[in-house]
Order: C-alpha cells, then sequence, then structure tokens
C-alpha cells in the first residue's frame, strides 16, 4: 500500500463515517421523499435531493473508481437500472408511493459495501497508480491522474452530496447528525 493511497483512504474512511448518523431517524416512507414546507397557508415541494436520490447516486461511482484503477470492478457493480435512475443530471424525483425507487435497505446496502470495498481496494495499491494518467479522457481536464480522481470521488464528491442529505433533514424537522 502507497502512503498516499493511505492517506486518501483514510479520509474517505473519515468521510463514510457520517453516512450512517445521517440516517438516524430516517424512515423507509420518509427516504424518498422530497419536504414539502407551508407559506401563507400554501403547501410547498422543497426542490432538494432525498436520501434515496444521494445514496443511490453515490452507490454508482465506487465500480467506476475500481475500474478507473485498473481493478476488477464486478465485486462493486450495480444494476444498469441503478445508473440509469441515479446518473449525474437523473432528475429527483419525489416518491410518494414508493414505485419510482429501490427500498431504503437496497440501496443503502449497495452504497455502504461500494464504498467499503472501493476504501479496500485503494489500500492495497501502490501510489504508481494514483500517478497513472485518468483514463477517462474527459473528465481529465478536471482529474489529470487516478489520484485526483480518487480524492474527489472518495471524499469531495461524497461530501458533497451528504451535505444534501444533512440540508434535507432539517427540512423534515431531523436534528443535526453531528
Amino acid at each position: 500500500m502507497g502512503q498516499y493511497a493511505s492517506i486518501i483512504a483514510d479520509a474517505a474512511e473519515r468521510s463514510q463515517a457520517l453516512a450512517p448518523k445521517l440516517l438516524a431517524g430516517v424512515t423507509p416512507q420518509t427516504f424518498a421523499r422530497k419536504p414539502q414546507l407551508q407559506k401563507d397557508g400554501k403547501a410547498y415541494v422543497v426542490d432538494t435531493n432525498h436520501p434515496a436520490f444521494v445514496y443511490g447516486h453515490l452507490a454508482i461511482y465506487p465500480m467506476r473508481l475500481l475500474a478507473m484503477m485498473g481493478l476488477d470492478p464486478k465485486p462493486l457493480v450495480v444494476s444498469e437500472t441503478y445508473v440509469e435512475l441515479f446518473k449525474a443530471g437523473a432528475p429527483c424525483l419525489d416518491d410518494a408511493e414508493g414505485r419510482i425507487y429501490p427500498a431504503m435497505e437496497e440501496i443503502v446496502g449497495h452504497y455502504t459495501r461500494g464504498y467499503a470495498g472501493a476504501i479496500k481496494a485503494l489500500r492495497e495499491i501502490d501510489d504508481a497508480r494514483l500517478l497513472e494518467p485518468n483514463p477517462d479522457e474527459q473528465r481529465r481536464q478536471f482529474f489529470p491522474t487516478i489520484g485526483h480522481a480518487a480524492v474527489f470521488l472518495l471524499n469531495n464528491h461524497v461530501m458533497m452530496h451528504l451535505g444534501q442529505v444533512s440540508a434535507w433533514r432539517r427540512c423534515w424537522g431531523l436534528p443535526s447528525a453531528m
């Protein structure tokens, strides 16, 4: 294991420690719902990403990171349905009847297994791999090396989206997860 790989993995584990805390008090019935607020006697849907969308969206990236690192992504692969529902740019829909998104337990399971697997894989590569050019030419301008992409995908990207869940929690009247 490389020193830089270890640093990225340690930070990623710290980021992952927040994920289950944000689910405290979230029920399967609210997991894929957008909050509604009352103002001037009218109900307004708050256009925010709900936990189902956030955790589902994040669950599609560990397999991509493994492939980028030249490792077998099969253990972390999610279905094409996940990719379509949760890809960047896909709409986050209010799922009042529970027919659009998979169940909370399934989504959180994919998320948890994915990041545990990606972090474990990262700990098993050497730093030379992290310094290799990002094989994704389209994203190379933002993340020139595999290491740049790993830092973003395991830390910045995760924390950005978990912050959305934090705001969603407050709209539902849930306390801080911190």
